[in-house]
């Protein structure tokens, strides 16, 4: 079994928990609203990585409709019970199981960086989507602070540490420059790419407290100090 699928079935059960606190609301609607920011509204949205559903709700409750694919079962049982009326299934994103141009937008929230092949996963995410239609992503950055994180997860993992996302995984962490790139050759086009997420769920008060103050200055004058990276792209066309 990948190793990655089986971290997240084992901690499915407690995966809302990570954002169900004041810190963990905060932190995913920060990062929701980036990526909503990057897609059009009321269409219909392939959401790759989606776990339990959260993002999905989401944006069908700003007016679109969604389906959901994960590759942990049970993230995927829980996106069913969390928006019965969406459709989700298990999958990997290098091999994305619809049809040529059945989608107005594709997401990724954190997920992107476990992906072992990004180049096959866009241009899959190319294939499914309609002309004109819109890619979001979400996922790590390259900085001085996370560099130091996958050291960090591997010592959870050896003392049996039941974290979300903690272990050691290979997870990528991108620059912007990379990620522009990956798109750019997939075939995107309007690329914009910027930082997020300053005050990561991660921390503890009162550092949280005081990374939300000043979050958005540094994302705005000093955004290579942000925990994760937002990727747009186009497909061309209508």
């Amino acid at each position: 079994m990948n190793k990655v699928q089986r971290h997240y079935d084992e901690i499915a059960d407690i995966y809302d928990d990570r954002y169900d606190g004041r810190r963990g609301r905060s932190y995913h609607q920060h990062i929701s609203d980036h990526v909503m920011s990057m897609l059009p509204k009321g269409g219909f949205l392939l959401d790759v990585g989606c776990g339990t559903g959260l993002f999905v709700k989401r944006y069908i409750e700003e007016g679109g409709q969604a389906v959901g694919l994960d590759i942990s079962p049970r993230m995927v049982l829980y996106g069913r019970q969390r928006c019965p009326e969406s459709g989700f299934c298990v999958g990997t994103a290098d091999v994305l199981p619809f049809r040529d141009e059945t989608f107005d937008a594709l997401a990724s929230l954190l997920a992107f960086s476990y992906v072992p092949d990004p180049g096959a996963m866009l241009a899959e995410s190319y294939r499914i989507l309609k002309p004109g239609g819109q890619i979001a992503i979400c996922t790590l950055s390259r900085t001085v602070f996370t560099s130091i994180v996958p050291v960090i997860y591997q010592m959870g993992e050896r003392v049996g540490l039941k974290k979300v996302g903690v272990g050691d995984f290979g997870e990528r962490y991108y620059t912007n420059n990379e990620i522009a790139n990956l798109l750019d050759g997939a075939g995107f086009t309007d690329i914009s790419v910027g930082r997020c997420s300053f005050a990561h769920l991660n921390l503890t008060d009162p550092i949280f407290t005081l990374a939300r103050k000043v979050e958005p200055i540094i994302e705005e004058r000093l955004p290579y100090l942000a925990y994760n990276i937002c990727a747009a792209g186009k497909k061309p066309g209508s």
